[in-house]
């Protein structure tokens, strides 16, 4: 835990360091962090602690001792299989109560840290992200940093494009612990806004709001958060803040929401481009018959089915262009190629915003089975590593360290590379969630046999054995003749 504490400290330097953060603050925020560091330090600790235990009473010829006595290694197993086995409900524990309640911990620090020292999340001379827009000054003085010089905000619309600059000779930020409002005040400023159109030829004009003001306030609104009510929290890293319950719910809601999304936006497009528009419907015969006589309609309904069948060949076998004269043919072309590129933009923009939606299902699914795959994860690296250390019998923090680490990261890198594909979708989230673990599963099952039966690892005697026999006959051979 403290070289994983250290690791975040050299992550979050650059937001932490000169933000003008005392050190109650800072260490609150790791401590906040602790817990959520766990799902990394805790099936590290139990592979290297059995490896080390293990390998420590090997080396000391104490498991010879206890076979001598008639204790076998699953017995003497027993006690530490019982402990690791109450060590997963414990972790399944922490994972679905403690873990989510830290990242609601250190979001609202966060928020509390806006409110109070606002000026803390921007940095000079670069642009911050800042509730919503981006946000640059040159330099920051007075109490708190409240002040500001040379201001240059940018400020994005709902499609993500920057449509919005404001700049300012100088700034101040206002805020108070009992308002979630921050203030931000601007003086001797340029505004500047595109004006966006529905008309293409006003679009091609690229027409603009341009004002000059002596002072110009921003009201910027925190985000509120609290235990209870997270229905409205819908972005990407709000799954570590919630539970198994509350997790399963916005899963079913999440999936009945994106196939209501998917199934309208289809009826749109199929309603215009026409497609499963049928030319003659099943009930026009008996719609036909209604009107005029059994006799007439028979009759009537064969010739316009007759008729319609020739029309309907005709056009497919020649241009049905042709049928209009020539300045109409460039107008229906026109419409047809105007159609299909606001059909093609319009699709492109729905796919950005499923895709999002379906990151957000797939993230919600990979948390929850995370949550028990860490459970179960403590649980086979401990048989991964109790026979290791009794195979390797060698104790203390040389060879047995190595092994630790290198199988940790191999476990550990297989789960981040599982888990970011689980979650653009390329693999099912829950076997992102559990791949790491599958794939220790048959090491630990293999190793413990293998340390039951009193073998070392994979002999590669036989191979040696058999090429030292396939030269030997050869030299016979030529020694002979």
């Amino acid at each position: 835990m403290f070289i994983f504490i250290f690791q975040t400290i050299w992550l979050f330097i650059d937001d932490l360091a000169g933000k003008g953060l005392d050190i109650v603050i800072i260490g609150k925020f790791l401590f906040y962090l602790i817990p959520d560091l766990t799902e990394k330090v805790l099936p590290l600790t139990v592979l290297l602690s059995s490896i080390l235990t293990f390998g420590s009473i090997a080396e000391n010829y104490e498991f010879a001792a206890m076979k001598a006595s008639g204790i076998s290694l699953q017995r003497s197993m027993v006690s530490l299989i019982v402990f690791v086995t109450i060590l997963g409900g414990v972790t399944f524990f922490f994972a679905n109560n403690v873990i989510p309640l830290s990242q609601r911990k250190i979001y609202n620090l966060r928020r509390n840290i806006a409110k109070v020292k606002p000026a803390a999340v921007i940095s000079e001379g670069v642009f911050s992200d800042f509730e919503g827009m981006n946000i640059k000054v040159d330099e920051k003085y007075g109490d708190n940093d409240r002040f500001l010089r040379n201001v240059i905000i940018h400020k994005k619309s709902e499609s993500n494009i920057n449509t919005t600059v404001i700049k300012s000779e100088t700034g101040e930020l206002i805020s108070s612990e009992d308002s979630d409002i921050i203030q931000l005040v601007l003086k001797n400023g340029h505004f500047y806004e595109d004006v966006t159109t529905k008309s293409n030829d006003s679009k091609m004009k690229f027409p603009f709001a341009q004002a000059d003001f002596d002072t110009y306030t921003m009201n910027i609104e925190i985000p509120e958060i609290n235990n209870d009510d997270l229905e409205e929290e819908r972005d990407i890293s709000t799954d570590k803040m919630k539970n198994i319950s509350r997790l399963s719910k916005d899963i079913d809601s999440l999936r009945s929401d994106n196939y209501r999304i998917v199934r309208a936006f289809s009826k749109n497009i199929e309603s215009r481009i026409g497609l499963f528009v049928p030319l003659i419907t099943k009930n026009t015969d008996s719609t036909m018959a209604d009107m005029v006589s059994k006799k007439d309609s028979i009759s009537r309904i064969k010739s316009i089915k007759a008729k319609a069948n020739i029309a309907l060949q005709d056009s497919i076998k020649e241009n049905f262009l042709v049928l209009f004269p020539e300045w109409q043919q460039l107008q229906i072309l026109s419409s047809a190629k105007n159609a299909t590129s606001s059909i093609l933009g319009t699709v492109s923009g729905k796919k950005e915003e499923l895709e999002k939606r379906y990151k957000i299902y797939n993230m919600h699914i990979l948390s929850l089975h995370s949550k028990y795959a860490l459970a179960f994860s403590c649980i086979i690296l401990f048989f991964v590593g109790a026979p290791l250390g009794a195979i390797i019998r060698k104790g203390g923090l040389g060879l047995p360290m190595v092994i630790a680490i290198v199988l940790f990261l191999i476990f550990y890198f297989i789960g981040v590379f599982a888990g970011n594909y689980a979650k653009e979708g390329n693999i099912h989230p829950m076997l992102g969630a559990w791949l790491s673990t599958l794939i220790m599963l048959p090491m630990g099952i293999f190793l413990t046999k293998r340390a039951t039966e009193d073998k070392g690892m994979v002999n590669f005697g036989f191979i040696t054995d058999f090429f030292k026999i396939l030269f030997k006959k050869l030299f016979q051979k030529k020694d002979k003749s």
